[in-house]
């Protein structure tokens, strides 16, 4: 009874070094939400665009939350190691430093506004496809590395 959950430390044992540094990759699931969400945020993204609508939130609020994202991507950026986890993390990133600088910005001209749109738009959308990329990459984690048992 006393042996049946032991203590394990990064890095140790018999999966040392497979998956520790994939946050994204150890289970499909996070790929498809990533996906999913990114691409419901691109599809609103670009509706705005088709209706003509560049109105920007510039309150309070919408900044704080702004800043909390910021801070969490880049913890979540600093955090991996893997390529394909970096792009996804620095596309959120990027366009999350979009928004806050057009929170910030309450004299933004409508055009700048759209070429915004259209920008975070394609950040969403390159956000979506990265996602799908880690999709079944769970049984692979441990063969990217060098010297790694196949």
């Amino acid at each position: 009874m006393d042996n049946d959950v032991q203590p394990t430390r990064k890095g140790t044992g018999q999966n040392a070094g497979q998956g520790e540094d994939h946050l994204m990759c150890r289970t499909s699931l996070w790929g498809i939400a990533a996906a999913l969400g990114c691409g419901y945020f691109a599809w609103i993204s670009y509706g705005h665009i088709l209706h003509n609508e560049f109105q920007w939130p510039h309150d309070l609020w919408t900044a704080a939350t702004y800043l909390v994202w910021i801070v969490l991507l880049s913890v979540l950026l600093l955090d991996t190691h893997c390529r394909r986890e970096r792009v996804f993390f620095f596309a959120l990133l990027l366009n999350f430093v979009i928004g806050l600088g057009l929170t910030l910005w309450s004299r933004i001209p409508a055009n700048d506004v759209r070429m915004a749109r259209l920008t975070t738009g394609a950040l969403w959308t390159l956000g979506a496809v990265t996602g799908l990329t880690t999709v079944g990459q769970a049984g692979k984690i441990g063969s990217e590395r060098p010297g790694a048992k196949k």
